[in-house]
């Protein structure tokens, strides 16, 4: 091992020797000097824009800064105003104006147990379940207006405040109730319905309906092995969309069958929606179901983030039949106080 070390160490000396005199002889050539002055000037080339890249980060730095500080003074003084207004609303209103949530995880929530019958086939309907105010009501289907007044169609009709006053009396009368159309010659108020689904929907005894618009959300199928036969024959499952909503669908692979099916949903497609809010257009299949079902003796609302895991009539027994209730509604997992939930409300 020592003989080869030094032996390399002898060899590697010749070479630099070598080497060094041919180095030495270039650096004595003309050629060798132009070698030399391209290096230098590669040099002063590299500084020149190291230092340009240097000024041009700079100046963006402090770009940034001075952006930074005028969005901080916008951002306090735009605190300033809002808690100037909560501080002019409490002093007008009389109350301590609530204070917007602050952000936070969304608490995790477990399903809660319901004591549902195992089957449907001993179910019975009550015959004393009726045993409420009996009143009829008749709902306004077309407007007239009066010669030289302007008049712009809404699907909610142009009710006036004593009208409303008197709808909420339960009694015999003729009220709005949205779908009511203007006068020959004006364009249609919304919501309107292909007259093959709206046969399908004047059959419909049992209802379990929801919707989606604007692509607002997927759509989740009902447990097929948690609903019974009785149910899938006698239940109508019907989701409202638009067309929108319907193109995404079928990109994502729920393209209905011929009869106008995915899975249990029958999909029922709205046109020329009345509102440009999605969320205000959903109201309209959510609490009008007795106008778009007229035949049915039963309805449940489902959200469209929601999945139904449960057969719908043993749901009607558990929160009508059993308790000899006209309406039922969940309760919210937080919030159990209407004023709680209009709080929130008000600064949105």
């Amino acid at each position: 091992m020592m003989a080869f070390y030094r032996h390399s160490s002898d060899m590697l000396t010749e070479r630099r020797g070598i080497l060094g005199m041919i180095f030495k002889s270039l650096d004595q050539s003309e050629h060798g000097f132009r070698v030399v002055r391209r290096g230098r000037r590669l040099c002063r080339i590299t500084r020149q824009r190291l230092s340009r890249w240097v000024f041009v980060l700079a100046l963006l730095f402090l770009i940034y800064f001075v952006v930074s500080g005028v969005q901080m003074l916008f951002h306090d003084n735009l605190e300033d105003s809002i808690s100037l207004s909560q501080e002019v609303q409490e002093q007008l209103l009389g109350y301590n104006a609530p204070k917007p949530p602050k952000s936070k995880n969304r608490r995790q929530h477990s399903p809660c147990e319901v004591g549902l019958v195992k089957s449907v086939d001993n179910l019975v309907e009550p015959k004393d379940l009726m045993k409420f105010t009996q009143f009829s009501l008749e709902y306004i289907e077309k407007e007239e207006i009066l010669p030289d007044n302007y008049f712009e169609p809404r699907f909610g009709g142009h009710q006036t405040l004593p009208e409303r006053e008197k709808s909420f009396y339960a009694r015999n009368q003729t009220l709005h109730c949205g779908f009511v159309n203007g006068p020959p010659g004006y364009s249609s108020i919304g919501f309107d319905l292909n007259e093959k689904d709206k046969a399908y929907m004047y059959t419909c005894k049992v209802v379990v309906s929801s919707c989606i618009f604007g692509s607002s959300d997927f759509l989740r199928r009902p447990t097929r092995r948690l609903i019974s036969e009785y149910s899938k024959k006698n239940v109508c499952f019907v989701m409202f969309v638009d067309e929108q909503t319907l193109l995404k669908l079928s990109l994502e692979g729920n393209t209905p069958d011929d009869d106008g099916y995915v899975g249990l949903w029958k999909i029922i497609v709205v046109r020329n929606l009345p509102y440009k809010d999605m969320r205000k257009t959903g109201k309209v299949p959510k609490f009008l179901p007795h106008r778009l079902f007229p035949s049915s003796r039963y309805s449940i609302w489902l959200d469209s983030k929601m999945r139904l895991q449960s057969d719908p009539m043993l749901i009607i027994e558990y929160f009508l039949w059993r308790t000899k209730s006209e309406y039922a509604i969940s309760n919210h997992y937080d919030r159990h106080c209407v004023w709680e939930e209009l709080f929130l409300k008000v600064p949105l």
